[in-house]
């Protein structure tokens, strides 16, 4: 049996990466209905919100779900006791070292996953007794690893330091690409992108509207000084631009950045002044509809089994 679907009880190893201002209860609920594996996005949520959130998609589906949780959330000691009184088995954190929170997860009976960008975290991930890692390369939106190292390169270099099972995220919104990282070495994927872009998508209409139209090369990592974070050309990534080109500093960029950013962007849907992540692979998606969550994976299982097919039958040797 599949590692990642062994580990969290799920039909197929599709992970929904638990997005900012995209993650709420319907598109958890629709990813876990669908066989995958739902993600509520804790970081763009109150603690009192996430209980919520937990509670509607515990209504929404009876399938497994998880939470995805930054470990720079400012409430931490108050959101990990929220999960363990709301019965949540399974947590994804990313933002920082797993080391002070796996053991007391694994005490309350929680399955935890870690999000990484080297295969030197990974290592110290799986010292920390994560049960299991996502491997996600540069391509991926929003916040992202300092080391810019490409999912095809860091799958593959997670692969060889450790036998945890792996999920390889970052690029990924095809059948194929599944296919792809799977032989890398990966047990599975976790899927950003195309299910923010999906109907159950928390994120604003416009939004959705504005990265099913974007080119190749429209997303650029910037903010480095502060959290490298992978953004839409508008006018907020033009200032952006502007202010690293001429040499900003940490306060200056934060002080561009300001509050609530994100969520005027993604979430209120101001396209010019908000700030707009999504993974490089939206321009794979260019022109497509908004489409609901079922619908999404079934494309991917379809175009999955295509690409399998196809590399039995067309093999190089």
């Amino acid at each position: 049996m599949n590692a990642i679907c062994e580990l969290f009880g799920i039909k197929y190893p599709i992970v929904q990466g638990g997005m900012v201002w995209c993650s709420g209860w319907r598109l958890a609920a629709a990813v876990s209905n669908a066989g995958g594996l739902g993600l509520l996005g804790a970081g763009s949520m109150h603690p009192e919100t996430l209980r919520e959130h937990i509670r509607k998609t515990k209504e929404a589906t009876s399938n497994p779900f998880g939470v995805n949780l930054p470990l720079m959330y400012p409430q931490m000691e108050e959101v990990m006791q929220l999960l363990v009184e709301e019965g949540v088995k399974i947590v994804f954190t990313s933002a920082g070292s797993p080391k002070k929170w796996t053991g007391w997860l694994h005490e309350h009976g929680i399955k935890v996953a870690h999000v990484v960008s080297s295969s030197q975290f990974a290592r110290k991930a799986e010292e920390a007794g994560v049960d299991a890692l996502v491997a996600e390369g540069f391509e991926a939106g929003g916040h992202n690893g300092r080391e810019e190292t490409t999912t095809l390169c860091l799958v593959p270099a997670v692969r060889r330091v450790t036998q945890l099972p792996l999920l390889a995220a970052g690029g990924i919104a095809t059948g194929e690409a599944i296919y792809a990282v799977q032989a890398l070495g990966a047990d599975g994927v976790q899927i950003g992108s195309l299910f923010a872009l999906t109907q159950e998508s928390s994120a604003h209409e416009a939004f959705k509207q504005r990265c099913l139209q974007l080119e190749e090369g429209d997303t650029r990592l910037l903010l480095k000084k502060l959290s490298p974070t992978r953004l839409v050309k508008n006018k907020f990534r033009d200032a952006v631009e502007a202010a690293e080109a001429a040499g900003a500093d940490e306060m200056q960029l934060r002080e561009l950045l300001g509050k609530g950013r994100a969520k005027k962007g993604m979430f209120e849907g101001d396209l010019d002044a908000g700030e707009l992540e999504i993974g490089q692979v939206a321009s794979l998606l260019k022109g497509q509809p908004v489409v609901t969550v079922e619908e999404a994976m079934h494309r991917l299982l379809e175009e999955y089994l295509r690409a399998a097919s196809k590399g039995q039958r067309d093999r190089f040797l």
